[in-house]
């Protein structure tokens, strides 16, 4: 569990190219081989949906302006500019976001580490004292605490994991959603994918408040005498805070607008 628990600093604070090289190369490929193809033919249709209600709004062509055209052009190339750029204007977003989670890594983590030896004072001494009876209550209670923190230790895995593997396929269908963002109806759905980057970015800066929190909650069980109350309480303490590992992804999209 303390290594887990120390993984998730390292892990959150990882850029998707530094996380897994292998896994960044292959989705840019597909992204670029594949995926923007398509983009490129949606924009096509997007921007000739957008000449034609543009000139549709000009009481077909009665009221003619020259000067729609060159609106047009100019968002066509803006458009054709940030498909082209879909990587690097992704890439920019998680840089901007880990490069604030990394700041605040060393004000944020502490000390995340259980050692019950160092909790307690005199444990030792407290483990000789105690009868046969309450040592195998002691036992059978650390039994099922050390079942439930490997599970815990499962769930925070799945957390850390499963957020990296969120952005790498959001990441790869990039070009698709930003093909849309030079349509005044459509553009809805470029702007939605962009609060998306923003909240998976942020979640791992919640990541780490939540990680945080955890470590400050861990040193304040220092002044236990009882050692069965420690080990229940650090328990509940790691079942807080995978709980609430799971509810950073919700919380970040809230606070963007992401849907």
């Amino acid at each position: 569990m303390n290594a887990k628990v120390g993984e998730i600093a390292s892990d959150v604070g990882s850029t998707p190219q530094a996380w897994n090289s292998g896994i960044f190369n292959m989705l840019r490929s597909l992204s670029e081989t594949v995926v923007l193809p398509i983009a490129a033919a949606i924009l096509a249709l997007v921007m000739c949906h957008e000449l034609i209600q543009m000139i549709t709004e000009k009481n077909n062509m009665h009221d003619f302006d020259t000067s729609m055209f060159f609106r047009w052009i100019f968002k066509s190339a803006f458009a054709i500019l940030i498909v082209s750029n879909t990587w690097n204007i992704v890439m920019g977003v998680f840089d901007a976001t880990q490069s604030v989670v990394n700041q605040s890594s060393g004000v944020i983590i502490g000390e995340t580490s259980i050692h019950f030896d160092r909790l307690i004072p005199g444990l030792e001494f407290q483990l000789e004292s105690m009868t046969i009876g309450s040592l195998l209550s002691l036992w059978f209670q650390t039994l099922v605490v050390g079942l439930t923190m490997n599970i815990l230790s499962i769930c925070i895995f799945l957390v850390t994991y499963g957020r990296m593997i969120e952005i790498y396929v959001v990441t790869a269908l990039g070009p698709i959603p930003l093909a849309t963002m030079g349509s005044s109806e459509w553009r809805s759905t470029g702007q939605n994918y962009l609060k998306s980057l923003l909240a998976l970015g942020f979640q791992a800066f919640l990541i780490m408040i939540v990680v945080g929190i955890y470590a400050v909650l861990i040193r304040n069980i220092s002044g236990a005498a009882d050692i069965a109350g420690a080990i229940w309480g650090c328990m509940g303490y790691t079942v807080l805070l995978c709980f609430c590992l799971f509810k950073t992804g919700s919380i970040s999209k809230s606070v963007f607008g992401a849907h």
